[in-house]
């Protein structure tokens, strides 16, 4: 196995209309950053992703990782800077899987937008197409995704109130909301009609579980939002992302997961629009997945359709919403032409789901 080096997660050019104006950023970051190398700062960006955009800075020898909304966007939860550095502020104490924070900018004439800037975490990511002499063998492949999952269930663990985010979010009520909240999310992005879309709507609403506890829940725990050790590939050093963390019920957190979880057995349909690299042979299913959580967070998941089929309809939404934006004219990008085609799916599996009764051979 090599040591990982070449398979660092590697920026490229940024993508047009989304430039950084690089003079006015290192003139603001030398004054914010003790000890930042003063000088021109090289900018690149990383190209997955569907949400915030990513960047990396080259500041001499030292690399850091600039995070702001794109353009054109008002969802203020999902693309709120100044939340997602104080949860990374308040969390970087207690636990140390999340990457550094360092500064924070609200000065609209700096970027046009709010801004955060963190140390970079360097290790691998794994994404879905990636090379195939990168794709790790059965036995370590098994053991990423035990990582996975155990790492889910400590940070479910997570003693919030020590961190000092007990105000984070309102646990009361959260699956609730939730399901209202995506729910009207979805009608007012939708395009066309998804039939299934309503029908699985409606069952959530009329299926709300009781509350399996309160925790930490980070809301888009998957693959390429790890950073594995670059020596040792079943050890997660990282979680990235944390846009829309919050306090609620961690079986939802949980449901989001397994909705990135593509398996063999899924529908043609679904499988073309999986946003993970699931597919490698040793890939646990999700039932395997749900088993491992059970035995390791000691909670019960009887009741794991119901987060499971909100999982689908919630990234099913979020997909709805990045094509509604490029129909509408808000983004040029091309990646968001086709992802009509990924909400029928995802909602179609959902449906299914519920109709089976189970989380597995759905078809």
């Amino acid at each position: 196995m090599s040591d990982g080096t070449e398979w660092l997660d590697a920026p490229g050019p940024v993508r047009p209309g989304e430039e950084l104006d690089a003079d006015r950023l290192s003139q603001y970051l030398t004054g914010a950053i003790p000890g930042l190398e003063t000088g021109a700062i090289e900018v690149e960006q990383f190209p997955s992703g569907f949400s915030n955009l990513t960047y990396m800075l080259r500041c001499g020898d030292r690399s850091l990782i600039l995070r702001r909304p794109p353009p054109g966007v008002h969802i203020a939860t999902a693309h709120d800077m100044s939340r997602e550095y104080r949860i990374l502020s308040h969390l970087r104490p207690v636990y140390r899987k999340v990457p550094e924070p360092l500064a924070y900018c609200d000065d609209p004439a700096i970027l046009g937008s709010p801004f955060y800037v963190m140390e970079r975490v360097q290790g691998v990511i794994l994404r879905k197409g990636i090379p195939e002499e990168m794709v790790p063998d059965p036995e370590l492949t098994a053991r990423i995704a035990d990582e996975l999952v155990d790492t889910l269930a400590e940070l479910h663990s997570v003693d919030y109130e020590a961190a000092g985010l007990g105000e984070l979010g309102r646990p009361a009520g959260y699956v609730t909301r939730q399901i209202e909240g995506w729910t009207k999310r979805y009608q007012t992005a939708e395009i066309d009609s998804v039939p299934a879309a309503g029908q699985v709507a409606s069952w959530l609403r009329d299926s709300v579980p009781q509350v399996s506890g309160v925790g930490l829940i980070h809301n888009d725990f998957k693959h390429d939002n790890v950073v594995l050790d670059r020596g040792d590939w079943s050890k997660i050093i990282a979680v990235l992302d944390w846009e829309m963390a919050t306090l609620g019920d961690p079986l939802m957190d949980l449901g989001t997961s397994l909705a990135y979880w593509i398996q063999e057995d899924d529908p043609p349909e679904v499988l073309s629009s999986r946003l993970s690299p699931t597919l490698w042979p040793g890939t646990p299913t999700r039932a395997k997945i749900v088993e491992r959580y059970a035995k390791v967070s000691g909670r019960d998941l009887h009741d794991i359709v119901f987060y499971y089929a909100y999982g689908l309809f919630k990234v099913a939404v979020i997909v709805q919403q990045l094509h509604a934006r490029y129909v509408s004219g808000r983004t040029s990008d091309p990646r968001y032409a086709s992802l009509d085609e990924g909400v029928r799916a995802l909602c179609g599996l959902a449906w299914q789901s519920i109709q089976k009764g189970r989380i597995d051979e759905l078809y």
